[in-house]
């Protein structure tokens, strides 16, 4: 099994490719965001659904219709607030929170609300407080890494090896992975060359300006000692 068969094998529900396969489920996804919104759902509507999915642009995230429950447990509405959910597995904001709910305020007073229907709620793995449920901990847990117990997380972890035993989307993973690191390559090489051509630049500005001062001794030394030559172009403030 090469490297990257592996890193395919070894991949966690925090790998945003991974996610989203695992998301696609509705089950799964309705399930998910029962627990972070609170709320009891009756369906989720991907608006997007009838149109072609770019896997490099979608990957990062996904806008569904929510519809949930009135008061008396009769009729559905569909969910009017905006919420964009950003699952860390690190503090963000360091305070040992699982949750971070942030809504509009006016900054002079902040008992002025704006009431724009709009929410970003922050998901921390490594909270450490006892400020959400046991199933959202659990969920949390599991996404960082961890092994809890939760009928939830068990039906992830399913899924998760059915996904991986997709050979598609293995596939799929593998060419972005691939892409992901032909790009990093470049991006050094273009980097090196960049240094390099910055770095005979310098070198030709000093050796101009040490003939000009008739610095011959210094001259031949620069070629061969790094640290007097980093002196010197200290010296004539050449950066």
């Amino acid at each position: 099994m090469n490297h990257t068969e592996r890193s395919w094998e070894n991949l966690g529900l925090s790998n945003d490719f991974l996610f989203g396969k695992v998301m696609r489920k509705p089950e799964l996804c309705k399930e998910m965001l029962e627990l972070i919104l609170e709320v009891e759902i009756e369906r989720l509507e991907f608006p997007e659904a009838q149109k072609s999915i770019d896997e490099e642009k979608d990957a990062k995230g996904v806008r569904l219709d929510v519809y949930v429950k009135n008061g008396n447990g009769e009729a559905y509405w569909e969910l009017k607030r905006s919420y964009v959910i950003f699952i860390c597995t690190f503090d963000l904001f360091g305070k040992g929170l699982h949750r971070y709910t942030f809504e509009n305020v006016c900054l002079e007073d902040k008992k002025i609300r704006l009431n724009d229907g709009t929410a970003k709620i922050f998901l921390n793995t490594e909270g450490t407080a006892e400020d959400v449920g046991r199933d959202l901990k659990a969920f949390l847990d599991y996404v960082g890494g961890r092994e809890p117990e939760s009928g939830f997380v068990k039906k992830l972890e399913e899924e998760v090896k059915r996904a991986k035993k997709n050979r598609e989307w293995r596939r799929e993973y593998m060419t972005l992975l691939m892409r992901d690191r032909e790009n990093l390559e470049r991006g050094l090489k273009q980097g090196i060359e960049q240094g390099i051509e910055q770095g005979e630049e310098r070198l030709a500005v000093l050796t101009k300006r040490l003939l000009q001062d008739k610095r011959y001794d210094a001259l031949e030394r620069i070629s061969e000692d790094k640290g007097y030559r980093q002196k010197l172009y200290e010296e004539y403030h050449i950066i």
